[in-house]
């Protein structure tokens, strides 16, 4: 006979005793929903992903010749300037839009939210990527597939494009490209949640963070784009007009701040 009748069989064969009853089903339960809520997440991060691949084609770039047709007489870094300090405004609009709707937040709505403020920056700072590779004469070559991928890789890893680099054109959305995106997202995802602050405070706190991180993207992407800067004049399609009508703007202003 058992010295205790009552226990149960792996009791009295291991002598230790198990956690049965309520203490354990909550064990389970919390067990269980850690494990739901990691595959919620995930899954949450997959959908938004799939949503800024699907957007990232369709986003209106702006090539060189309409750059400099838009905004006459600019040098290469004033020109830059302009399209950053527009961007910065596109996502600090992103993120006051979010901040004001989030004024009496509902919880089932932040997530949705969050991941609408993550999709619409990002299509902002891809745009802005795009464009500054055109800006500085490093267009990648290939399809447009191609070169949205790029420019994918480009926001996900926060540098520029090196298109002396023949690997780093041929990208494509697999596996690896996809989790260094899903990361990315969610480390903007957890940089946004003040955004969510209710009574109007989430509407400045997110389009100052927005700005900010937006200027900090860029001035990262600037400084690997100068590396390989290729000058106007240097481009194949160069229209020789152009250049000489910046040159002379370029000789101009720099005239006129020695005269003064």
């Amino acid at each position: 006979m058992p010295a205790d009748p009552t226990a149960l069989p792996e009791e009295r064969t291991t002598g230790e005793p198990k956690r049965r009853g309520r203490p354990a089903s909550f064990a389970g339960a919390a067990v269980r929903g850690a494990r739901w809520g990691r595959d919620g997440v995930r899954s949450a991060l997959g959908v938004i992903a799939d949503r800024i691949i699907a957007t990232a084609p369709r986003i209106p770039v702006r090539d060189l010749t309409t750059l400099r047709a838009q905004f006459p007489g600019l040098t290469p870094e004033e020109l830059a300037d302009k399209l950053v300090a527009g961007a910065c405004a596109g996502t600090a609009t992103v993120g006051a839009g979010v901040g004001a709707a989030a004024m009496l937040p509902a919880p089932p709505a932040m997530p949705a939210e969050l991941a609408a403020e993550v999709a619409g920056v990002a299509s902002v700072e891809i745009k802005l990527i795009a464009e500054l590779h055109e800006v500085y004469g490093l267009r990648p070559t290939g399809s447009l597939a191609q070169r949205t991928a790029a420019y994918l890789t480009s926001w996900t890893q926060e540098r520029g494009i090196d298109i002396a680099k023949p690997a780093s054109l041929n990208v494509a959305l697999g596996g690896p490209m996809r989790r260094e995106l899903r990361q990315q997202i969610m480390k903007r995802t957890l940089r946004n949640l003040p955004n969510l602050t209710p009574f109007l405070i989430g509407a400045a706190v997110g389009a100052f963070l927005n700005r900010r991180d937006t200027r900090k993207l860029a001035e990262k992407i600037r400084a690997d784009l100068r590396r390989h800067q290729i000058s106007w004049d240097a481009l194949p399609d160069a229209p020789a007009d152009q250049s000489r009508a910046a040159e002379s703007a370029a000789t101009s202003r720099s005239g006129s701040r020695v005269d003064t």
